[in-house]
């Protein structure tokens, strides 16, 4: 489960660099190219790991925080 799209931040590769935008990818009608989870401690980590990804070089890329995480035999949400 992830939080809303509120939470979201947008990242773009343009000329070599990572471009970041708090926020949806809203500039034309969402489409969804696949999901991938990870456990990353905080957002630079997400922002790293979103720099790797192959789609990078063709559109964008959304990290956004997951709603909820395991902890202490259960799963709490996330603040």
């Amino acid at each position: 489960m992830l939080q809303p799209s509120v939470s979201t931040t947008t990242v773009r590769a343009a000329g070599g660099e990572l471009l970041v935008q708090d926020g949806p990818f809203a500039d034309t009608k969402e489409q969804l190219g696949g999901t991938v989870v990870l456990d990353v401690p905080d957002l630079d980590a997400a922002l790293e790991w979103a720099r790797r990804a192959p789609s990078i070089e063709w559109g964008a890329v959304e990290v956004r925080p997951g709603a909820t995480h395991w902890a202490d035999g259960a799963w709490q949400p996330n603040p």
